[in-house]
């Protein structure tokens, strides 16, 4: 029981030492990314409006992509009908990038922010210039 106090010590520095960034952060939350939508495509269109209602981009455009990436594939379906009626390519390059092309001001502020890294350039090459 001598060694008590030394125990207690290690153990207080050890919980400290685990727990510092922690407190480091504390109070300080992230500040909210604010993606860039200032292109030149954006600008240059009469009406700015996306395949889907921005609400729906914000929470679904992942699955949106997964599922293109499937019906692409796997069935050879090319062709998107949005919720309103329009047509579109079922392409990254085509569609998305052709509004969407400052990736670094667009996308990677969101994923960065969120610290998920998308797979899609497992797959394809990242465009130059993107």
């Amino acid at each position: 029981m001598n060694d008590f106090r030394y125990i207690l010590t290690g153990l207080i520095v050890f919980v400290v030492l685990v727990t510092l960034p922690f407190w480091a952060r504390a109070g300080k939350a992230a500040s909210l990314p604010t993606p860039s939508l200032d292109t030149p495509a954006i600008q240059a269109l009469p009406q700015k409006e996306c395949i889907e209602d921005t609400e729906y981009m914000r929470a679904n455009h992942m699955k949106l992509l997964e599922d293109w990436r499937n019906q692409v594939v796997r069935d050879g379906k090319r062709t998107y009908v949005a919720s309103n009626g329009k047509v579109y390519e079922m392409s990254l390059e085509k569609t998305c990038f052709q509004c969407h092309s400052n990736k670094t001001e667009f996308c990677d502020q969101c994923h960065n922010y969120l610290d998920v890294q998308p797979d899609c350039w497992t797959c394809h090459i990242e465009p130059k210039g993107i």
